[in-house]
């Protein structure tokens, strides 16, 4: 196989820790996953927050201070969702923001935790973005499914 253009399959990106993939995660109020973007280490959270919103339709939208982008507030509230993000300590006008949902803001984390449980994907051993993207996707799937099985 020759060497992709652009770029388009590189599963791994520097960062400060090294060679590194990040999943850009999307739940549901449940904390159930949504959707996922996966890039390189190095890309920035909010970078990707309006593409992994795109169509869905939300109430509201919870994320912490790393998303206070003026794009992502005209997005969402473009969405007519409302915007739980706490504003950035060098925003020059504080906005106010609901902290009682944003309690809730801890489901992605615990999602992002039973994520990990899975050792392929807490451990990365696939080298190809298509993989990678292969497993998490299957993860997720196994997430949403766990409502539906009698494990007892």
């Amino acid at each position: 196989h020759g060497p992709q253009k652009g770029g388009a399959d590189k599963a791994l990106g520097r960062s400060r820790g090294g060679l590194t993939t990040k999943i850009h995660l999307l739940t549901n109020e449940l904390g159930l996953p949504l959707d996922f973007l996966i890039t390189g280490g190095q890309v920035n959270d909010c970078t990707q927050a309006i593409e992994l919103l795109g169509q869905h339709k939300a109430e509201a939208v919870r994320a912490d201070k790393g998303y206070d982008v003026d794009a992502i507030l005209e997005h969402v509230e473009a969405m007519g969702a409302k915007a739980v993000i706490p504003s950035k300590r060098n925003r020059k006008v504080q906005r106010e923001y609901d902290k009682d949902l944003y309690k809730q803001r801890n489901r992605i984390e615990r999602c992002f935790s039973k994520l990990k449980c899975f050792r392929r994907f807490a451990t990365r051993y696939e080298k190809s973005k298509a993989c990678f993207k292969a497993l998490v996707a299957l993860a997720c799937a196994w997430i949403c499914l766990q409502l539906y099985v009698d494990t007892a």
